[in-house]
């Protein structure tokens, strides 16, 4: 069984994808011209953690008061909640950045933000399919999202690598090393995001 057009769940997890999409896109359009930049930047990444972390106390209010759900009530909390951790990690990004005063984004993070936006879209397109009954045509947009996880991996150790062969500061290093591995776990998250897809091709389609 598939969602309905104006189902409760899929207008739930429609608001969590949106906010994902715009959260990715800020945080990747966001010009940082210096220090000061730092703070709006963060706060406004974490009202957008805030208003996903309130969709999916949403989500799970509804599956407790539901009787019949339109797919397997884990599904819809495993889908909330992987699309939630996207947004929570590129919140923790942002608090990073300000935390160790970073206002230059190197060529690195700009791959992986690029990616991590890319991800965002094909989750959007995904869930929008979802609520759309066509849940087969979410595969390619599953497999999309892991061709950017997997460039993400790619990205990860070529930054790395750079990174210890050019950067001199040992605090340097820990500070970047850390924002590279960060923004790879965001990549990673959006991969939780198309297996949770996947799972709900093969149990519903």
């Amino acid at each position: 069984m598939a969602f309905k057009k104006k189902d409760k769940f899929n207008t739930l997890l429609s608001n969590i994808a949106v906010n994902v999409k715009e959260g990715a896109n800020y945080f990747a359009d966001y010009k940082l011209n210096n220090v000061s930049d730092l703070k709006p930047f963060a706060e406004t990444m974490k009202a957008y953690e805030s208003k996903g972390d309130t969709y999916v106390h949403e989500v799970i209010k509804e599956l407790n008061n539901a009787f019949i759900t339109p797919i397997e009530r884990e599904d819809i909390l495993l889908l909330a909640m992987s699309m939630d951790d996207v947004i929570d990690g590129i919140e923790h990004c942002a608090a990073l950045f300000e935390m160790y005063s970073i206002t230059q984004a190197d060529d690195y993070m700009l791959k992986f933000v690029d990616a991590i936006k890319n991800c965002s879209y094909e989750i959007e397109k995904s869930i929008e399919l979802l609520a759309n009954k066509k849940l087969l045509q979410m595969r390619e947009h599953a497999i999309k999202i892991k061709d950017y996880e997997s460039q993400c991996d790619i990205i990860l150790r070529q930054s790395i690598k750079h990174l210890f062969s050019v950067e001199k500061d040992p605090i340097r290093i820990i500070q970047y090393k850390e924002i590279y591995e960060n923004m790879e776990e965001i990549a990673d998250s959006c991969q939780e995001v198309a297996n949770t897809l996947e799972t709900i091709i093969m149990k519903n389609a």
